[in-house]
């Protein structure tokens, strides 16, 4: 018996150091599939955001504007489909804010104010505003087209006009009060602020005097007890 005990734990012996061997091949594999799944990810991560970087800057907001047009496309289909009126339809789904969004939009590209450019532009923008605010009377349109004729009233090159239309006290005062309320808004646009004789004058030119005023507004509040100290000569 003595001698068979040895044999039976060498054995013992070999076989846990097998199993160990495997657990640890296990454990190994199991790291190099990992590895490896890890290196395929990264590389996809890389091949991800070289192709974002090709792409352009508005490419999301690209996509998500073909989004909508689709979705909007299957949802006009659907309510001719069902024979219901789409713009109808598409304001129900819409918020009151969104809603005031769009209309806002609408009126900012049907009169954009692109700010000054030049005088001719600015002097047709001004047309343009006043001729919206004209509302006509047919009524009176017509009756003078008939009195000065055809050729009088829509007169071309070399045609005589003189006396052949003559404007009504009413139109004279509308184009009084319109000029008056012209040049009441140009006034307040274009008036000077008043100089005040007791002010302090701590500038040397009026481009140095618009400079102090804004260093005035933004930090007059920090600095008044320094100048007031300064001015008293009670300055540390």
């Amino acid at each position: 018996m003595s001698e068979m005990e040895p044999s039976s734990s060498t054995s013992s012996t070999s076989s846990d150091a097998a199993s160990r061997m495997a657990e640890r091949m296990k454990k190994l594999k199991n790291l190099h599939s990992k590895r490896t799944e890890s290196r395929q990810i990264n590389h996809a991560e890389v091949i991800e955001e070289d192709r974002k970087a090709k792409e352009p800057k508005n490419m999301e907001a690209r996509k998500r504007r073909a989004e909508y047009l689709l979705q909007e496309e299957e949802f006009k289909s659907k309510c001719e489909e069902e024979g219901k009126d789409f713009e109808r339809e598409k304001m129900r789904r819409k918020g009151a804010d969104e809603a005031d969004w769009t209309e806002r939009q609408k009126k900012n590209k049907m009169n954009p104010d692109q700010g000054f450019s030049s005088y001719e532009d600015a002097s047709f923008r001004k047309y343009n505003k006043l001729v919206k605010q004209i509302k006509p009377d047919m009524a009176s349109y017509k009756d003078s087209k008939e009195r000065a004729g055809e050729a009088a009233f829509y007169a071309a090159e070399g045609a005589i006009v003189h006396g052949t239309h003559k404007d009504t006290p009413d139109a004279l005062d509308r184009l009084a009060k319109d000029t008056e309320a012209q040049i009441s808004k140009r006034e307040k646009y274009s008036r000077r602020r008043m100089h005040d004789d007791d002010a302090d004058i701590d500038y040397i030119n009026e481009r140095n005097m618009k400079f102090n005023q804004k260093l005035e507004r933004f930090y007059g509040k920090y600095t008044k007890e320094i100048k007031d100290n300064l001015e008293r000569g009670t300055a540390v």
